[in-house]
């Protein structure tokens, strides 16, 4: 009897030794392999002297961390790709869009934009729009239609409504329906002109609800609003002069604000902000314009938790940072409108923020590269932590999943 309780306690301490095991190995890590002793250092097409290669098809390939950019070449557009990893990135690949870039800026805000599963990018240089899907694999074209228009410079997604922003000749937005793998069809009667036929538009995008669309319009310093149909059918134009001259790139707040810079035409150290309420009747400002006494403020973020919002100053090679209000003012942070810079002749252009708003990354048209910074959130400061190089001229759009 003592022998067969002697085995059946030892059958016990072996089972659970082994469950404890296998619970041990579901909890394992899955932090990224350090794969910089690796024997395999093949480069992708882009990269540069502080970069890292990441394997795309590693065991953490699932990874969302990513930030993408336009190539925006004219021998054939495509989309770079950027893995993160405690906010640095590692180059994993290139894709193609199917379309053609023009080769050089596009003076827009949302060139390229991420939602759910899906990547949505102009073609500028063939008029098209493309859609790529995000997978193990990498990115796949699931569709390339034509835009509507003629130099076509940002788009726009709510839901299942892609709206898109086209430049050349009279400019117009035109509107598509977005089906569950990703198609694109041409929505009826969407498809809207500017205030004029010489507005200069820098960046379409919907207000939160989805009601209304937004443009700005640098030549004609004014901001353009469309209400938008239960059908998804945007309303003629309805245009208002802006706080400040030459509006450009902006971003909505957690609450719905508008948040636009102001380039001033570039003028020397003219820059400044300016927010403003949106409703399906148009704008209204709350404040502004707030001097940053920076040059060119062109392309606009807002973190996560729509407490900070910052602006990238073409013609100073930095980025101004400012405090958003509870009723919507902007306020300056006190730093002189230098918050970040990106470092003398980089002509910082497109920003984006990391979705957990730990990481700010700056495209810059000047070198050619992109600056990473990371956000203090309690105060927004920025502190860089490192410069991407390698990218092709004429690079355009920054997005992050």
């Amino acid at each position: 009897m003592l022998k067969k309780m002697h085995i059946l306690s030892l059958l016990l301490l072996f089972v659970i030794l082994l469950f404890a095991g296998c619970q041990e190995d579901s909890n394992a890590p899955t932090d990224p392999i350090d794969n910089s002793n690796s024997s395999d250092q093949s480069l992708s097409k882009y990269g540069g002297s502080d970069d890292g290669y990441y394997d795309f098809d590693s065991h953490y390939r699932g990874n969302s961390n990513a930030v993408y950019t336009l190539s925006n070449s004219i021998s054939g557009n495509e989309v770079i790709v950027y893995r993160s990893r405690h906010g640095k990135l590692y180059s994993a690949g290139s894709y193609s869009t199917g379309g053609l870039g023009t080769g050089g800026g596009l003076g827009s805000q949302g060139a390229i934009i991420v939602r759910g599963n899906f990547i949505f990018t102009v073609n500028a240089g063939s008029n098209e729009i493309s859609v790529l899907s995000t997978g193990r694999q990498g990115l796949k074209l699931v569709d390339k239609v034509s835009s509507g228009g003629i130099t076509p410079i940002s788009v726009t997604v709510h839901r299942n409504l892609l709206y898109v922003l086209n430049a050349g000749d009279a400019g117009n937005i035109a509107g598509f329906n977005i089906s569950r793998h990703g198609k694109l069809s041409p929505i009826s009667g969407s498809i809207q002109p500017l205030s004029t036929s010489a507005s200069g538009p820098a960046q379409i995008e919907f207000n939160p609800r989805g009601t209304v669309l937004v443009v700005t319009e640098k030549a004609t310093n004014s901001i353009t609003t469309y209400e938008v149909g239960h059908d998804g059918v945007a309303s003629a134009p309805n245009n208002q002069p802006s706080a400040g001259d030459t509006p450009f790139g902006f971003e909505f707040d957690r609450r719905g604000r508008l948040i636009v810079s102001d380039a001033y035409g570039g003028g020397d150290l003219l820059g400044a902000m300016s927010s403003y309420n949106v409703s399906p009747g148009g704008i209204s400002l709350i404040s502004g314009p707030v001097a940053n006494t920076q040059t060119a403020p062109c392309w606009v973020v807002v973190t996560k938790n729509g407490k900070f919002t910052y602006t990238s100053n073409t013609g100073t090679g930095n980025i101004s940072g400012y405090r958003i209000k509870h009723d919507g003012s902007l306020e300056l942070f006190n730093d002189g409108g230098n918050t970040g810079s990106t470092g003398e002749g980089s002509k910082p252009i497109d920003m984006v923020i990391s979705n957990n708003s730990k990481y700010l990354y700056c495209l810059n048209g000047g070198n050619q590269t992109i600056s990473v910074f990371r956000i203090d959130n309690g105060h927004g400061g920025l502190k860089p932590i490192q410069t991407v190089s390698g990218l092709p001229v004429g690079s355009v759009g920054l997005a992050a999943n």
